[in-house]
């Protein structure tokens, strides 16, 4: 078993040495070990005939008593005819997406297409569990040129990759696999926009990344306005980059609004520093948006900051500077100021409106800046009882979405990712730090990619395939 595993261990160093991923998948790891296995066999006679049954995979079985809510892409949701959170005490019916089964082979033809779609009516996408899966993961670790150092876990000298190894399984149904060529051709002529914080920056990044996968050409996808603007400190209007597709015609953008309302920094008479948060107030960058053809919003982790959850002389409103106001209740202006502004500026017959949800933090014994960790975490969640409860953020947005005369497509990854305490940077946030020091900062709210933010690009996908298909039999 010893010598068998050391060999198994040399094969990752050996790749990670050479500054190449890994094989595309753990059939051809299992096969490098097996080629090492085999030299050091004819090199030695005390080699053991017994292979080890490490690969032995056991599936999560947990029960969710969460459903999340769907929401049509032709008409807002009311409250009184669809619930988004179903729970004992409810009794009401899911507005969701239908999953696919998640299959190697994805569909290619139009009859293929109108195959998978005709199946996405019934299943509710974002409840479900994490089940292992040993299939080749979207794009591999260590080959995307987009990643930020603080995502790419694998380049950081991560040494293990078994958080590589789960994939989303919605209950009673499947989702369809990520096809890359199929949503190239699905944005073709197309802009995208991400609005929202670094864990929405997360997702977008992750899905960059697996469609340039798909790119042949790799060469003709460049960016605009580089990484390094992304990686300044502080709160930027214009903080963004434009991942091109020549060959497609579409661009990805990313735009940095943590709150999405307007955040200001002034002095007073005394220059002494003051920041403010305009609750009534859209942060708008220096280009339009309004216009794309899809929008991801977020926002949820600047509002758990000790400055915002005190809420002590930082919320505004016109002339108006709270003393103290409560979190909650500032959360819920600022995302009424959204929800005014897209239902004003949005052409809703154009643009495809989407909401992702709060995604689960694991610091333990202590927050992010006082000696919070997760490094030791290993697998999943496997006990519900263990998860958070589903947080009030998230009921008062999916309120205010409700009485929207936009219809918004809300990505509720807030379960989902409750369970993936493993799947955070931790100490691998920075390049060449393989160890817990004392006093150094873990970072276990974002995701290593690949990871976790893989499989919301999957969500993603099976939403905007039911929308893209149905728009298109529209017209």
């Amino acid at each position: 078993m010893a010598p068998f595993k050391n060999l198994f261990t040399t094969s990752i160093n050996i790749s990670r040495t050479l500054s190449f991923p890994l094989p595309r998948s753990r059939t051809h790891r299992l096969a490098i070990a097996l080629l090492l296995l085999s030299l050091f066999f004819f090199s030695s006679t005390s080699l053991t005939n017994q292979l080890p049954s490490f690969l032995t995979a056991s599936s999560l079985a947990s029960s969710i008593l969460f459903a999340a809510n769907y929401i049509s892409p032709f008409s807002s949701i009311t409250s009184s005819r669809t619930c988004l959170v179903s729970d004992s005490t409810d009794n009401c019916t899911l507005s969701s997406v239908t999953a696919m089964e998640r299959t190697r082979m994805n569909p290619r033809k139009e009859e293929e297409i109108d195959d998978v779609v005709a199946g996405l009516s019934s299943c509710d996408i974002f409840n479900g569990n994490w089940v292992l899966d040993d299939s080749d993961p979207i794009y591999q670790p260590g080959s995307c040129p987009f990643l930020d150092d603080a995502f790419n876990c694998f380049n950081n000298g991560r040494p293990d990759l078994d958080y590589l190894r789960y994939r989303w399984k919605p209950h009673g149904c499947h989702i369809p696999r990520f096809d890359g060529r199929q949503m190239l051709r699905m944005l073709r002529g197309k802009r995208m926009v991400f609005v929202g914080d670094s864990l929405n920056r997360n997702m977008w990044q992750s899905l960059v990344c697996a469609l340039r996968e798909s790119v042949e050409n790799k060469s003709r996808i460049f960016e605009i306005e580089g990484p390094r603007e992304f990686r300044t400190r502080g709160v930027q209007t214009s903080d963004y980059a434009l991942p091109m597709m020549q060959d497609h015609n579409c661009s990805i953008d990313f735009v940095k609004s943590p709150f999405l309302v307007q955040e200001w920094r002034s002095s007073d008479r005394r220059g002494n520093r003051r920041e403010r948060l305009r609750l009534d107030m859209i942060q708008t960058p220096s280009f339009n948006y309004h216009d794309a053809d899809i929008i991801i919003f977020n926002t949820g982790h600047w509002w758990t900051h000790q400055k915002t959850y005190k809420g002590k002389n930082y919320f505004q409103e016109g002339r108006k500077v709270y003393n103290r106001l409560e979190v909650n209740e500032a959360y819920k202006k600022a995302l009424w100021t959204w929800a005014k502004w897209v239902d004003s500026n949005i052409n809703r017959s154009h643009t495809r409106v989407f909401f992702g949800g709060y995604s689960a933090s694991h610091f333990r014994k202590g927050k992010w800046d006082s000696g919070g960790h997760c490094h030791e975490e290993r697998q999943p969640v496997t006990n519900d009882t263990l998860l958070k409860p589903y947080p009030l953020m998230m009921k008062i947005l999916e309120s205010v979405i409700s009485e929207m005369k936009t219809p918004v497509f809300f990505l509720n990854i807030t379960r989902m990712t409750g369970y993936r305490k493993d799947g955070h940077p931790s100490v691998y946030r920075k390049p060449n730090v393989h160890q817990r020091i004392p006093g150094i900062i873990q970072d276990c709210s974002h995701w290593c990619l690949p990871g976790v933010p893989d499989s919301w690009n999957e969500l993603f996908y099976a939403t905007y395939l039911l929308s893209h298909h149905d728009l298109s039999s529209n017209h």
